[in-house]
């Protein structure tokens, strides 16, 4: 591992991968989000929020004719001949 940068807190080494591993001052890893946040306040890596998803009208659409669906069956079954009983 390469040493990046060296505080009074915290070193950042570069792995062989070329992704960083921090460490702090008595040499234990430091990882979670308060590694998250060292790497991004020393600019190491750019953090990007994902995508909100688009909201579609579609699954109204459905929802409403699955609504009308089971009118329509039970028309269908009423309009049906009863069978006899064998």
């Amino acid at each position: 591992m390469k040493l990046v940068k060296k505080t009074a807190q915290y070193s950042i080494y570069q792995r062989g991968d070329d992704r960083y591993a921090v460490k702090d001052a008595k040499k234990k890893p430091v990882n979670g989000a308060e590694k998250a946040r060292i790497l991004v306040a020393e600019d190491l890596v750019k953090v990007t929020l994902p995508a909100k998803p688009a909201v579609e009208e579609a699954p109204a659409v459905e929802a409403s004719a699955a609504a009308e669906a089971p009118d329509a069956a039970e028309a269908t079954l009423a309009d049906a001949p009863e069978e006899e009983p064998k």
